[in-house]
């Protein structure tokens, strides 16, 4: 694989800022319960606090995500992945320092603003940066691969949490997303010095017409923010591809969302879990996930094609998902964990289809604007399960389903399935080859 030295220096990077926010993520709930409603477990507040970070953040992301990506494509990743990974490290260090109710929610506070930023961000500009070093028919498995790295950080993440006591966990990823962005401005090459690979993908933009000399020499103006929605529209016009890979993309992020906000509050309330059993859980799903991006998807990408292996990961979440609404045992959420394997597919396959379908100097707003409707799900998604997880945990559920909420998350896997059904992408021809767009819509 081409340009090596450098996607090992993203993978390391990604891989110390996602090993951070995922050591906390097994202790989170407690936390946040801890805080708010002490020796409880339920609390509907907690449930709505969850929410409602989500939601702010989300709808903020909608316009950054495109913007770094936009901003990215002329004043280079380096530059802009320097905010996210520098964003990152505040909230680690407020409770870091205490866990009290007054540190919580000044943590609470810091936490909801930076994610508008930091959700996304890194990963954003990680695989812009990967696009314009691997090229076109080498993506699928490249794409692959970081998504194993970030699942390998999960693995990581959520099995030193477990090890970890409470108290330290917070101290040791603050040192760990400190480590991310010190490492990412030493060994990081600056990609406003080298052209992006195009020689055998699109060689034009679809989007901005601005030379490479253009591009090294601009400075930022406020008009480049004007144009944002603008460019946004014409990247979603571009094919019929981008259109449907960006509707999959939207319910897929919803669903994630909902498990990424609710699960864990889901399994407290049914079966009392705690700390470990949330990290046990996870430490199965990521572990499926790595083996599934890092094997299986460069393995079976080039012989099934990414539409394939989306239909499957998104039928798996749906599966997942039923199984963990109607989970009549402890060891019912441990079994369903295991579709991980499966499940993890989805993500990688829409950022290769939609990175195959633009131009090479349009990556970054591409991957941007795939994580502003990530961040539009966001907001949707506690609109719609947060009041669905409280009422169904409550007394006053309508009838007797508590997991309703885990459900319809899988309903909107289950959409996103279908419309995935519709997407088709010729086989990739090379330059040589007699073709007016590699990998054009079928």
């Amino acid at each position: 694989m081409e340009n090596w030295k450098n996607l090992m220096h993203v993978f390391v990077t990604v891989f110390l800022s996602n090993f951070a926010s995922l050591l906390v993520n097994p202790i989170i709930a407690d936390v946040t319960m801890e805080a708010v409603c002490p020796g409880k477990d339920e609390c509907s507040l907690s449930i709505y606090l969850s929410g409602f970070q989500q939601a702010i953040a989300g709808l903020a992301s909608v316009v950054m995500m495109p913007l770094i990506g936009n901003l990215s494509d002329t004043y280079g990743r380096k530059v802009l992945l320097t905010i996210p990974l520098t964003l990152a490290i505040i909230p680690f260090v407020i409770l870091a320092t205490k866990r009290t109710t007054e540190f919580f929610y000044v943590y609470y506070v810091v936490k909801t603003l930076t994610s508008t930023v930091t959700d996304g961000g890194t990963i954003c500009l990680a695989l812009s940066y990967m696009a314009d070093n691997v090229s076109e028919g080498k993506r699928v498995s490249a794409f692959g691969i970081f998504s194993g790295v970030v699942s390998a950080a999960m693995v990581c993440g959520t099995l030193t949490a477990r090890i970890l006591p409470t108290d330290r966990i917070y101290q040791v990823a603050a040192v760990v997303a400190i480590v991310a962005a010190v490492y990412m401005r030493i060994f990081l090459e600056d990609d406003r010095r080298t052209a992006p690979l195009a020689n055998d993908g699109v060689e034009q933009p679809m989007l901005k017409s601005t030379t490479e000399e253009d591009r090294r020499n601009r400075t930022f103006k406020t008009t480049d923010l004007m144009k944002l929605p603008k460019d946004m529209y014409r990247l979603f016009k571009t094919s019929n591809t981008v259109s449907l890979a960006s509707s999959v993309a939207f319910f897929n992020s919803l669903a994630e969302a909902g498990i990424a906000a609710f699960l864990m509050y889901f399994l407290k309330a049914r079966f009392h879990f705690q700390k470990d059993q949330f990290a046990d859980i996870w430490l199965i799903t990521y572990a499926a996930a790595t083996f599934s991006t890092m094997v299986l998807m460069p393995l079976l990408g080039p012989i099934l094609g990414e539409e394939t292996l989306l239909c499957v990961g998104l039928f798996a979440g749906f599966l997942n998902m039923l199984l963990d609404s109607i989970a009549w045992a402890p060891w019912v959420p441990y079994a369903s964990a295991f579709l991980g394997i499966f499940l993890f597919l989805a993500s990688p396959s829409i950022r290769c289809i939609i990175s195959r379908k633009v131009g090479a100097h349009d990556q970054g707003i591409a991957q941007g604007c795939l994580m502003g409707i990530a961040s539009l799900a966001n907001v949707v998604s506690p609109l719609i399960f947060s009041p669905l997880s409280a009422l169904f945990l409550s007394d006053d559920a309508p009838f007797n389903f508590p997991g309703f909420s885990m459900f319809s998350v899988g309903l909107a896997y289950l959409i996103a399935f279908f419309i995935s059904t519709v997407i088709k992408i010729q086989p990739h021809c090379s330059t040589n080859e007699a073709c007016n767009h590699p990998c054009s819509l079928a």
